[in-house]
């Protein structure tokens, strides 16, 4: 089977396409033909060894979010039957409940092999029922950008009717975002850098865009379409937006810090946080049980993932150039 592996950190040219022998599964596990995967920035972050002592540095097989349906069963598992289509978790072993550091010691493309590959063993607790209405290619966007969103709009943020959001960018998450508060019943807000993104965000329903190329001080743009300030920012660049993200959250809002695109660092104005009684929540992605509730609501709600665009895996260096571009508008993919 071909395989995408990271042969050393540093750099994309150290991805490789090579041929391994297809796994076989323990008693107690499910083998998946991978049908499709997509990429998330911090796949790129891997590449270049961000996480630490948190990542396998040498012959990572790399990218977390996979999907594809159950060709073999372990001698023990009852709950699967070959033919499933099946989407895998991000980190196997949080099943639920909130993070600890046992359940998000093991992440798959960072600390163990990811999903860059024609076929791979899961844990049958590691995978859940991929959603009706979705292909594979949009069905493998599930398990990073979007459960990543879900926990932000709704298992922390508590987004419902009447409540407003503050979305960055047209990135995967932030689509995901999007999309998520339309259907809880939100008002959002939503920010990028051209014309073409900004038509494509109101598409999804975004009531209010605003080009933040065009107007650096976008916080105070936002208090124009809500005086009082939003409900929820999904924060996405980090050190490079969180000033205006301070200026548009209302007073015991949220700031809900999802990526660092812009930046890991920032010089905070503690005065302001104090003075909005605002809170800063770090996101990261989610569990097992949430994933599954997610992808019911996706299918109650008709929610379909956008995709920019789809590469084979033997192109995998090249949808990964593509996406440090951010050139892109929804989620990169590549088929298998």
């Amino acid at each position: 089977m071909k395989v995408a592996v990271l042969e050393a950190v540093g750099s994309l040219d150290n991805i490789r396409i090579v041929e391994r022998p297809e796994p076989k599964p323990g008693p107690r596990q499910v083998l998946v033909r991978l049908r499709a995967a997509s990429l998330n920035f911090r796949d790129l972050v891997v590449v270049e060894g961000g996480y630490g002592a948190r990542q396998k540095k040498q012959n990572l097989v790399i990218l977390s979010d996979g999907a594809g349906e159950i060709v073999e069963l372990g001698s023990e598992v009852a709950d699967w039957r070959v033919g499933d289509r099946v989407v895998g978790c991000f980190f196997p072993e949080w099943q639920a409940g909130p993070p600890t550091e046992r359940r998000i010691a093991t992440s798959l493309g960072g600390s163990v092999d990811g999903v860059a590959c024609e076929y791979r063993v899961f844990d049958q607790d590691a995978i859940v029922r991929g959603p009706k209405h979705l292909n594979f290619v949009r069905s493998a966007t599930l398990p990073c950008a979007a459960l990543t969103a879900w926990a932000a709009v709704i298992g922390t943020g508590g987004i419902g009717l009447r409540s407003s959001v503050l979305t960055q960018g047209t990135g995967g998450v932030s689509l995901f975002a999007l999309q998520f508060a339309r259907a809880a019943g939100a008002q959002v807000i939503a920010t990028s850098s051209s014309a073409p993104k900004l038509e494509k965000l109101r598409t999804l329903g975004a009531a209010h865009v605003i080009n933040y190329a065009d107007n650096p001080k976008w916080g105070e743009s936002v208090l124009q379409h809500v005086p009082e300030g939003v409900d929820l920012v999904v924060e996405i660049g980090g050190g490079g937006t969180i000033a205006q993200s301070f200026r548009a959250v209302r007073m015991g809002g949220t700031i809900s810090i999802i990526g660092v695109v812009g930046g890991a660092r920032h010089d905070l104005n503690l005065a302001v946080l104090i003075m909005k009684a605002a809170r800063l929540r770090g996101i990261s992605v989610g569990n097992r049980g949430q994933l599954a509730a997610m992808i019911t609501a996706m299918e109650q709600h008709a929610i379909r993932p956008v995709i920019d665009r789809t590469y084979p895996l033997t192109e995998l260096r090249a949808a990964l150039k593509h996406l440090k571009s951010q050139r892109h508008v929804g989620k990169v993919c590549v088929e298998m």
